[in-house]
């Protein structure tokens, strides 16, 4: 295997949480008098928090309540997820298994805040296959620059071009594909565009998708 390590987005990937914020957000802007603006709104996935808040109010104008809006609805979604599982996507115990039984690295680069995502992992019962978990109050520049991969795989002491990276948005995949990581994207609410799939990575429909390619490829070394 041309690789040493594994680098997974949580949100919309890891785990089904991507649907959970949009109906939060929604009710959210019901409360708050604010349209739903959904083109805005998927274009902040994949963000950290302030590349979320830049969208908002370029996407709302200068009327927005910003925040206002992103403290009701910040507090809304940690009322549910830190507090009960979140589902787990197709394919992520299989895939995190067969990595841990070749003995490969494995690491979180997530835009969401530290405590809201370590608490994320444990109640799914995720955290134990990562050895480090990086977020994005921890970086200066959010996804998609690749800070965080990059951080991400330091941290692993393990060159980024030896590093899978896994992503379900646009924003992550620029940022994995930017930090010279072979990159596979498993896109949720929002599909590639063509200007993403420009990038040349490669996209699947579920990470058991991406399963059966490595174990194909892997197949195909020993040969």
């Amino acid at each position: 295997m041309n690789f040493d390590a594994a680098i997974f987005d949580m949100d919309g990937l890891l785990l089904d949480t991507e649907r959970v914020c949009m109906r939060v957000f929604k009710q959210t802007c019901a409360t708050q008098n604010v349209p739903f603006l959904e083109d805005v709104y998927l274009s902040i996935i994949g963000c950290n928090s302030a590349g979320i808040e830049k969208i908002l109010r370029d996407g709302y104008g200068a009327g927005l309540d910003y925040p206002a809006l992103h403290n009701e609805w910040k507090e809304r979604y940690k009322a549910i997820v830190m507090h009960q599982a979140i589902p787990v996507k197709e394919g992520v115990i299989e895939l995190l298994e067969w990595f841990n039984h070749h003995k490969i690295a494995l690491a979180v680069a997530t835009s969401s805040n530290k405590e809201v995502a370590l608490t994320k992992l444990r109640l799914a019962k995720l955290d134990h296959y990562f050895s480090t978990i990086t977020t994005g109050c921890e970086v200066n520049h959010g996804k998609p620059d690749p800070e965080i991969y990059l951080l991400a795989a330091e941290r692993l002491a393990i060159e980024p071009s030896r590093c899978l990276a896994f992503e379900d948005s646009n924003n992550g995949t620029k940022a994995a594909v930017a930090a010279n990581m072979e990159t596979y994207q498993v896109p949720d609410l929002v599909k590639p565009s063509d200007e993403i799939i420009a990038l040349g990575h490669e996209v699947y429909p579920s990470l058991s998708h991406v399963l059966q390619k490595l174990k194909g490829a892997l197949s195909l070394d020993l040969v």
